[in-house]
């Protein structure tokens, strides 16, 4: 029988689950979506390696489900998945590859020194607001709130807009009844920056976009959807990319030497989650594009596959001693693979707004400890994002930076 995908099973610890879906189905797991809707979830490596390799036969056209005619119009995950999505993430073949250039442009642009400065910046006011009272909640209160801020900066929202922005992007990439609404939100918040770039442009992303687009044959609208989605898949993962190194450097000896001054493991937690506690743990998808078969099973033309990216990353074959640090080796599948996976700049840059949010907690609080037990912490319920809802901890009560 498939497996509901946003059922109780995806609310429990990844580890235990993908070693069950893999003895009872394999590598390629029959899984049903919301409202029923079936798919498959791909959670071998190599099998994976193998979809996002050839799109020629795994198509990012989400035009080619065959499910199409089943799916209401206020099904949760259109927001994610979207009959002809509009972005660069829905683009197929030479027009993407020019489209992702564009995006890639534009994200490169942005100054690694300058970015680190804007992130350590807005993550000194956010220590400021909780530092003195001796204890906090570092994902809701800090990690929630962090990368949205640094990249509505980088796009060029006032700073006012951020709020806003965290709640709807939150509901849309968890793919529940609010998700339309908080759709419709970020999108009108994106237009009308766009249409005031177009007018007064700026030192921003933005800018750079709309300023590339009439040469590379790319309209307005288009632009506005691409950083609608660099906005989305930039936020939430790089919250639960920090909150989940916190997590793994507090709970877990083998980091402790960071609590204290080290700088060492920092990298290290860091890389450490993206194998083994990914913020982004499935992903929709790829499309068949004719009758196929992977690992044993029969695809038919306009199935849909979910990247089961975090079920990869843990897969025995290649993880042979799964519980030893991982070091630097970086060929997990947390940023997905090919030409679709996520771009190299955005990834740098959620990678510095990740470190530095690490490190202002700990240079800003020192003592700092978990408040409740480890086992006590709870996490999203979520199949495709993998955050924690809290972090408490308590700390030492230190001042506030001087104005």
């Amino acid at each position: 029988m498939p497996v509901s995908l946003p059922g109780p099973l995806f609310r429990s610890e990844p580890a235990p689950l993908y070693r069950q879906l893999r003895r009872e189905y394999g590598e390629v797991v029959p899984v049903l979506l919301d409202g029923g809707i079936p798919a498959w979830l791909v959670l071998g490596y190599r099998e994976l390696h193998q979809v996002t390799s050839d799109p020629a036969l795994f198509s990012r056209d989400s035009a080619l489900w065959n499910q199409w005619p089943n799916i209401p119009a206020d099904w949760p995950l259109l927001p994610v998945i979207g009959r002809k999505h509009p972005s660069v993430i829905g683009t197929v073949g030479e027009r993407h590859r020019k489209r992702a250039a564009m995006v890639s442009a534009a994200l490169e642009a942005v100054d690694p020194l300058e970015l680190r400065g804007h992130a350590e910046r807005f993550a000194d006011e956010l220590i400021d607001a909780v530092c003195g009272a001796g204890e906090a909640d570092l994902v809701t209160q800090y990690a929630a709130l962090l990368p949205v801020r640094v990249l509505a900066y980088l796009f060029g929202f006032p700073e006012e807009q951020g709020p806003g922005l965290v709640t709807a992007l939150n509901d849309i990439l968890d793919g529940q009844d609010r998700a339309m609404a908080a759709e419709a939100y970020v999108s009108t918040a994106m237009g009308r920056l766009v249409e005031e770039r177009r007018r007064h442009p700026a030192d921003d992303v933005v800018s750079r976009l709309l300023s590339n687009s009439n040469s590379h044959g790319f309209t307005v609208e288009e632009v506005t959807h691409d950083v609608t989605v660099m906005l989305a898949a930039g936020h939430q993962p790089t919250a639960d990319w920090i909150g989940n190194s916190l997590r793994l450097m507090l709970t877990d000896d083998r980091f402790a030497a960071s609590l204290f001054g080290g700088r060492s493991s920092v990298a290290e937690a860091m890389n450490e989650v993206l194998w083994e506690d990914a913020p982004i743990q499935n992903a929709a998808g790829r499309w068949t594009t004719r009758d196929t078969r992977l690992a044993g099973h029969a695809l038919r033309a306009g199935d849909l596959i979910v990247l089961g990216l975090q079920g990869a990353n843990s897969d025995p074959r290649v993880r042979t001693h799964g519980s030893a640090l991982t070091g630097g080796n970086n060929a997990h599948f947390s940023f997905s693979h090919g030409e679709h996976r996520c771009p190299f700049p955005a990834q740098e840059l959620a990678e510095v707004i990740a470190r530095t949010g690490i490190e202002v907690v700990l240079d800003r609080l020192p003592d700092i400890d978990l408040a409740v037990p480890p086992e006590s912490l709870t996490r999203r319920t979520s199949p495709w994002l993998r955050g924690l809802v809290g972090l408490p901890v308590h700390f030492t009560p230190t001042p506030a930076r001087a104005p």
